[in-house]
This record gives C-alpha cells, sequence and structure tokens, in this order.
C-alpha cells in the first residue's frame, strides 16, 4: 500500500508539449459563448460538436495516443489521455474523445486479435466509439447486469436497455455489456446495429449528448463479443479509464470555474471597490485553487501509476472521489459568488457546474468510492 500511495508523479516532455497544444487549441476554437451558441437549445438534436474540430484532432494525432503504433497509433498510453482531458474540461469542449478512448481501452484489454486489427486503427484516425454499461438500476457494478445475450447457430441476440450512453447517434462502435451464460460479456455495436434504437436523454449538462439504446431482438454475430476473462479483463479496464479522465476534465472545469470567477470578482463593483477586495471571497477563490491542485495531484499520482503498469485502482478511486466533489464546489461557489447573475444562461459559471454535476456520479460518485477504498485500504493494511 505504502509503494503504491507514495509513488512519485512523472510529468513527460512529451505530456507538456500535449498539454500545451491542447490548452491553445481548446482555447482558440471553444470559447464559452461559442459553447453557448452550440447548446443553448435543449431539444437540438444536432450531434453537439463540430466535425472540424474532431477532424482537427485527428490530424493531430490525439485519437491515437493509447493505441500501439502496430494498430496506427503512437502508443503512448491512457496516462497520456489525461492531459488533454484537463483543457477539455477546462473550456466545456464537447468532442466524442472521452466516449472513444473507453471503447479504445476496451478493445485493447480484451479484444480479439480480430477486433482490435479492424476497429483500433479506425479508431485511431477518425471513427467515433462509445460504450454501453449503465441501466436503470444506476448500479455502478458494471458486473450487475440486466441485459442478456443468447448464442444461437453463431448467433447472439440481445435483450435490455443502456442508459447514459455518450455520443451514441454518432458512434462507429459501441461497446455494449450484457450477461452471456451467468457472466459479464461485451457485443461489438455497429452504427447501422443501433440506428432506430436510441433514445436522446436530458441530462443536467447540455454539452453531453446522452442517449438510452435499447437491445431487444438486437442480433450479431458471435464473433462480435468479447467474453470469459477477455471480458473480465475489459470492463476493469474501461472503467479505470473513466475514472481517470473524468477526474483530469474535473481538474479542467475547477480551474475554468476559478477563472471565470476571479474575473467576475476583479470586474464588479460595490461600495466603491472591487467585490474580489473582500476578504470573504479571497478566502473563497483561494479554497478553490487548493482543491484544484489537490485534484492535479491525484489525477497525475493515477497517470503516473497506469503508465508504469502498476496497480492503480486506489489512486484512480482517490481521484475520482476528490474531483468529483471539488468539481462541484468549485461550480457552486462560481455560481454564488456571481450573485443572481450566477443562474443565468449568460453566465459561463452555471456552465462548470452543470459539467461538475454530470461527472461526479459518472461511473460512481464519491460516497461510492469512499466505501470501496475503506474496503481496499484496510484489506491491504492487514496483509
Amino acid at each position: 500500500m505504502s509503494a503504491t500511495l507514495n509513488a512519485r508523479i512523472t510529468f513527460s516532455d512529451e505530456q507538456a508539449m500535449l498539454l500545451e497544444a491542447a490548452t491553445s487549441f481548446c482555447r482558440d476554437q471553444s470559447p464559452s459563448s461559442a459553447v453557448r451558441a452550440r447548446f443553448g437549445n435543449p431539444h437540438d438534436d444536432s450531434t453537439g460538436f463540430d466535425p472540424a474540430h474532431w477532424q482537427a484532432m485527428v490530424d493531430m494525432g490525439w485519437l491515437g495516443i493509447a493505441v500501439p503504433e502496430t494498430h496506427g497509433g503512437s502508443g503512448l498510453g491512457i496516462a497520456a489521455c489525461a492531459v488533454l482531458a484537463e483543457p477539455l474540461g477546462r473550456h466545456l469542449f464537447h468532442t466524442p474523445f472521452v466516449a472513444t478512448q473507453l471503447a479504445i481501452q476496451g478493445l485493447l484489454a480484451g479484444g480479439s486479435t480480430a477486433q482490435q486489427a479492424d476497429w483500433l486503427p479506425r479508431l485511431a484516425t477518425g471513427a467515433v466509439g462509445s460504450v454501453a454499461l449503465f441501466e436503470d438500476d444506476g448500479d455502478w457494478d458494471l458486473a450487475a447486469l440486466q441485459s442478456q445475450a443468447r448464442l444461437a447457430g453463431g448467433t447472439a441476440t440481445l435483450s435490455g436497455r443502456k442508459t447514459l450512453v455518450a455520443d451514441a447517434a454518432v458512434a462507429d462502435l459501441v461497446l455494449a455489456s450484457v450477461q452471456l451464460n451467468g457472466a459479464p460479456a461485451l457485443a461489438l455495436l455497429t452504427r447501422a446495429d443501433v440506428a432506430g434504437r436510441l433514445q436522446r436523454e436530458t441530462v443536467i449538462d447540455e454539452t453531453r449528448r446522452s442517449f438510452g439504446l435499447t437491445l431487444d431482438g438486437l442480433t450479431v454475430p458471435a464473433d462480435r463479443l468479447i467474453t470469459g476473462d477477455a471480458a473480465a479483463r475489459a470492463l476493469p479496464a474501461i472503467r479505470q479509464a473513466a475514472w481517470l479522465l473524468a477526474a483530469a476534465e474535473a481538474a479542467g472545469g475547477i480551474a475554468g470555474a476559478l477563472a471565470v470567477t476571479v474575473d467576475y470578482l476583479n470586474t464588479r463593483n460595490a461600495f466603491g471597490r472591487k467585490i474580489g477586495s473582500y476578504q470573504a471571497l479571497k478566502h473563497g477563490c483561494a479554497d478553490i485553487l487548493c482543491q484544484l491542485e489537490r485534484v492535479r495531484s491525484h489525477v497525475y499520482h493515477a497517470a503516473t501509476l497506469l503508465a508504469d503498469g502498476r496497480d492503480a485502482e486506489i489512486a484512480l478511486r482517490m481521484a475520482k472521489a476528490e474531483a468529483g466533489d471539488a468539481a462541484v464546489q468549485a461550480g457552486d461557489r462560481a455560481v454564488q459568488f456571481h450573485g443572481g447573475f450566477g443562474f443565468t444562461w449568460d453566465c459561463d459559471a452555471q456552465l462548470y457546474l452543470r459539467r461538475a454535476l454530470w461527472l461526479q456520479p459518472w461511473f460512481g460518485d464519491a460516497g461510492h468510492h469512499r466505501r470501496m477504498l475503506a474496503g481496499l485500504l484496510l484489506d491491504t493494511a492487514a496483509a
């Protein structure tokens, strides 16, 4: 336990260059005015992102960062993706980047040689991926599934319903979890498979495109399943990648909320002085800054462990728990410090609060992770 918790944090030259490029790109391409213009209508059925931005990310090689060189990527691993997720969160940039990375991790951990050869090069060069792991009961245990698959004559027939499937309407590949003979499995679903089976969901963060997916009666060839030990590897890999990228995105959101708050406090006058000069508001901003640095330390500690091939579950759960609560706190303070204006659509503060409220429960809220951590830490200490 001590070796895992006390491991040093590394940040390579490649990661530093990625962060610099991503920060500049997101700042230029996703100002808050563009975010509000794109997502101002909750009934808008568009894809929710600019294909030109997606192509630019493809051209910069970002989609293939975690894909091995043998499949057309750069092989830097999922840890490098956290470097990109932070500025994406900072600027409320919406693309299917995170959803695609989760699909990539599932294929890397459990996909067959043929499945990897078929899909990894495509995902590295612009195809959109996603995962369908959650169900209506809201259970964060990814192995507790109601959706089913039944094999007959080389064909799998699926049933059940998935929810909170990010970017499913534009996904070329969706990894959907099902029970097969009492054990978890993943079905590789194409765009044609899910066509007509998606229902747009209304969520707190309108910069997300979330969908329900009905599986009833859907049939796929048996060779498009990930089963047995392969599925047992794929689900944890997806889950750990989601914890890391959500925590990194939340760190960016905290930085964004702090920036808009400080800017407002240095602009608004009350009683003949800038309201940022009042001690109570200064202390609130200082608290957010301290939370931001804690979250970043957790994120890059967990990323370092993953990059080194070490057991990162404890560090990842710590990062997700800390990031979720801190992002919500920062968003709430940003709204409050803007006064009545903070609750309006024209204020950027509420955008960060909405993003935080989406990220906090995604793949487990802080309470869930702390309960899991109690068992992990106590069991490890006893051993």
